[in-house]
């Protein structure tokens, strides 16, 4: 088998890293879990929870991938061999490729909306509830555009980490970025938008309750593309001398800004039209949007379909990153546990992922009668991924790291080899002199003893209350 490549740059590991983590649930759900609990309230438990939660999790994910260089299943059963805590590399890849079945098809949709502005078909007085409800209902149109987009992702794939992954986040990263920028001030010129940002920014933590604390979380932990494998595969591909804390925390700043921008996209947008709703999840993007954009823009129609294209290029983009790190998961797997090629690994997952997308796209149509547990494939693949298995996961990537692996390894791994300062070594401790009292007390405090707790006794509760709440609604 060839030699493992990596990223070529510290700019295409934030970008690439970025990329996974920002998603189709950036633009569509994060407004909405905004819209429904308390506005400003919401982002700032949003803030916390990225901070204490998110970012100890995408950290252990980053430890795990880039100690072992390995794909996920490699990399847990090279750190604890013929234990069962392989089950968190196997879950890793299960999930990402479970997930990719499904989220192929959505994806599918926004290119279709892209092409559908582009060709400004959403345009006039027309009834955008049926236009949707045909359209994913339809067994030949859907699977079509999931066709086309998967292909789109599999020519990245097939290119390798560093000419395919990282050279296209590189190109996409930006554009995602400058599209977002040039919709933010397109939005200023809506009639919505001071009320739209008001309603956003405006605290209002009388709504804030348990359950909302919980949707926080949740929130932070889906959006960053946690235990789904995806960044402790690209973790796999960091070069020695990348910061892993720097870096995790780049990658949910870029996260959280691209949530809370495209809030300023789409609360202005909702609040130019009377009697729309901002919690309407999946239905905001693909019904009500398009009947606010050609409202909104009524008297300028061509900067209407100008913005209404830019948001649909936006939303794709947006699926296509996160489907190449879904990707990417079972391919380097199949890759390197099979020995097979890159190219032969990308054909079997496209191949499966299509396969099984397809009976998705069909359970929403001509296969809706067939239920397991009352579910369609579809709802029955984003249900046990996001509610079953994904919690899982999070849960043994806490406890492997904060409890089984050697806390020097994660120490170095951490800090780069002591080199970067971010707590006292344990082996300089054992080996040197006893440090002063005020010197221990101070050492209690430092980022790496605090990233620890997190990871060992914060993170997995939170994750644990989430999973046993899901499960009980």
């Amino acid at each position: 088998m060839s030699q493992r490549n990596n990223f070529g740059s510290k700019l295409g590991v934030v970008l690439a890293a970025a990329g996974s983590a920002v998603g189709l649930g950036n633009v569509w759900r994060f407004p909405t879990e905004v819209g429904n609990n308390g506005g400003a309230a919401f982002i700032l438990i949003y803030l916390c929870c990225i901070l204490f939660i998110g970012v100890p999790v995408m950290l252990s994910e980053f430890v795990i991938g880039r100690h072992t260089h390995a794909n996920t299943i490699g990399a847990f059963r090279k750190l604890a061999p013929g234990t069962w805590w392989r089950l968190g590399g196997i879950e890793g890849v299960f999930v990402a490729f479970f997930i990719s079945c499904y989220y192929i098809i959505v994806s599918g949709w926004t290119l279709h909306y892209m092409v559908a502005s582009m060709c400004n078909q959403l345009t006039g007085d027309q009834d955008y509830k049926s236009y949707f409800s045909d359209f994913v209902s339809s067994p030949l149109e859907p699977v079509v555009y999931a066709v086309v987009f998967m292909l789109l992702v599999h020519v990245i794939i097939v290119r390798g980490v560093e000419k395919g992954i990282e050279r296209f986040s590189k190109l996409m990263m930006p554009m995602l970025l400058l599209i977002i920028g040039v919709l933010v001030v397109c939005s200023f010129s809506m009639s919505g938008f001071t009320e739209g940002v008001t309603y956003m920014l405006r605290p209002d933590f009388s709504k804030v309750t348990p359950n909302i604390v919980l949707s926080a979380v949740g929130q932070a932990f889906y959006s960053l593309s946690l235990a789904m494998g995806c960044l402790c595969t690209y973790a796999s591909y960091f070069g020695p001398d990348t910061n892993l804390a720097k870096t995790a925390v780049s990658v949910s700043v870029i996260d959280t800004c691209v949530a809370v921008l495209c809030g300023f996209i789409i609360f202005p947008a909702v609040f130019s039209v009377p009697g729309v709703e901002a919690n309407e999840g999946p239905g905001l993007v693909f019904i009500t949007l398009p009947h606010v954009f050609n409202i909104a823009f009524h008297n300028v129609p061509i900067i209407g379909y100008v913005f209404s294209t830019l948001f649909y290029v936006l939303l794709m983009l947006s699926a296509l990153t996160s489907a190449i790190s879904l990707h990417e998961v079972a391919t380097a797997y199949i890759h390197e546990e099979w020995n097979v090629s890159r190219k032969r690994a990308a054909c079997m997952v496209t191949v499966g992922c299509l396969l099984l997308g397809v009976a998705c796209s069909l359970s929403m149509g001509v296969w809706n009668d067939f239920r397991i547990c009352g579910l369609c494939l579809f709802d029955l693949f984003d249900y046990v991924s996001a509610k079953i298995i994904l919690p899982l996961g999070g849960i043994i990537i806490c406890l492997f790291v904060g409890w089984k692996l050697d806390r020097q390894m994660v120490y170095n791994e951490v800090t780069n080899n002591g080199t970067l300062h971010l707590g006292p070594s344990d082996a300089a401790t054992a080996a040197g002199g006893r440090p002063s009292l005020g010197a221990r007390l101070l050492s209690r405090l430092h980022p790496f003893r605090i990233y620890i707790f997190l990871v060992r006794w914060v993170a997995p509760t939170a994750i644990a209350v989430i999973f046993i709440n899901e499960l009980l609604r």
